[in-house]
């Protein structure tokens, strides 16, 4: 059975954040997501409250910051009035879009989502359990759904988050065997302390989504200062991040508030990553090695981690091989240089400058030309025809990348939502 989630619910106004409709508190999007980060809840529920086009793409500018600043999923809904919306909302990188089931078109718009992102990547949205029996043909679409009161007889199925008026109803909503997670407005306020909500529910038998070592830290084997070396990892690029030192207090905190703690030992005491820097790295995956004496932390690093303020602590480079990289990602980004540097400062006789001379249109027809011939080179038998073109391919869609102003990074945050 899935953990239980609790859920924070705000809404976008003009581009900024705002507790509740009549909330006259505003935040920037950078400002919300570091509340919400640092608070624990489990996932977001944004509505956006727009009501023109140009509040609209406010709004959606706003989402994607948000998203892209995330450490929880993210859902999001209000104003989708035809299938093209849902795709911005998934397109600014949220995980669901919320498709409010009373809407005009709400079952055309779901089925036109569901066949182009698949069921999983939607909720319906009802504001009572009469709704849920009068647009129950939503259901086909979605993968789950949000009430905003507590549902008797679960005719929809699937992921049901119940929408509360405030935490005195959470524990009796996730009581529910049917509840998979609470949202509630009341979850907004930096005030509330969620990690000590969630201690609470747990100790009334309600399985919280919280960290929690399947190895006691009693099994660690610890160096003569009673410590443990950690290997801090970023987890979308593998990138060796920083080693520090924990001992079973900073191990506990780390669990405990999702953000690497470590022990200083020239200054004796605890210290989280970020804390003064704001260059936070929140937990991902703590693994033990081998022989249980050292810890590969996946992190996702915010900023820099070194306090020289390069991205890693290992740029003192004592011997290297002109070796060819293998590493995809390190060519792709090496190319991709190469190519953003002849736009800002242009070669004579550089292809790569002859397409940007030439403008967008150009640079499409071959990236046009260059996906047809990988589709013609396939046809034959040997594969070094197919390797050769999709490279070509691929460096002609770069040179578009750089045009657009598109990063590998964009890319693959993207593609790791997927």
């Amino acid at each position: 059975m899935k953990k239980k989630r609790l859920v924070a619910k705000f809404y976008l106004k003009d581009g900024l954040a705002i507790r509740n409709p009549q909330s006259l508190d505003k935040y920037s999007p950078s400002e919300i997501i570091n509340i919400y980060n640092d608070m624990g809840v489990d996932e977001l529920i944004i509505f956006d409250l727009s009501t023109g086009d140009a509040e609209h793409e406010k709004n959606l500018h706003a989402l994607k910051e948000i998203c892209t600043n995330s450490q929880m999923m993210v859902f999001a809904g209000g104003n989708i009035k035809r299938f093209e919306d849902v795709k911005k909302i998934l397109y600014a990188g949220c995980q669901m879009a919320i498709i409010e089931a009373d809407k005009e078109d709400a079952i055309d718009i779901a089925m036109q989502s569901a066949k182009r992102f698949g069921k999983v990547k939607q909720l319906a949205y009802f504001k009572s359990e009469a709704d849920i029996s009068k647009y129950l043909k939503i259901s086909d679409y979605c993968i789950g759904f949000i009430c905003e009161e507590i549902v008797s007889d679960n005719l929809f199925g699937g992921e049901y988050i119940a929408v509360v008026d405030d935490t005195c109803n959470i524990e009796e909503a996730l009581s529910n065997s049917e509840i998979c997670a609470v949202a509630s407005e009341s979850l907004n306020d930096p005030k509330i302390n969620i990690r000590a909500l969630k201690d609470e529910l747990i100790s009334k038998d309600i399985d919280m989504d919280i960290l929690t070592s399947n190895i006691p830290f009693s099994e660690f084997k610890l160096n003569s200062d009673g410590l443990i070396p950690v290997i801090a990892q970023d987890y979308m690029t593998d990138e060796v991040l920083m080693l520090a030192y924990m001992n079973e207090e900073a191990y506990n905190k780390t669990l405990k508030i999702g953000k690497m703690t470590y022990y200083s030992r020239s200054r004796q005491k605890l210290w989280t990553k970020g804390e003064e820097s704001g260059h936070f790295q929140y937990v991902r995956s703590l693994t033990l090695d081998c022989d249980n004496d050292t810890i590969l932390a996946k992190v996702h690093q915010i900023g820099s981690a070194c306090h020289t303020g390069n991205r890693n602590c290992f740029f003192n480079k004592l011997v290297a091989r002109d070796d060819i990289r293998s590493n995809p990602l390190k060519v792709l980004d090496e190319v991709y240089d190469v190519i953003s540097d002849r736009k800002v400062n242009p070669k004579e006789g550089s292809y790569t400058n002859y397409l940007f001379d030439k403008g967008v249109d150009k640079i499409l027809k071959k990236v046009g030309e260059e996906a047809a011939e990988i589709i013609i080179a396939a046809k034959n038998p040997e594969n070094e025809e197919v390797v050769y073109e999709i490279s070509d391919f691929l460096y002609h869609v770069m040179v578009l990348m750089a045009q657009k102003e598109i990063s590998w990074q964009d890319v693959m945050q993207e593609l790791a939502r997927r």
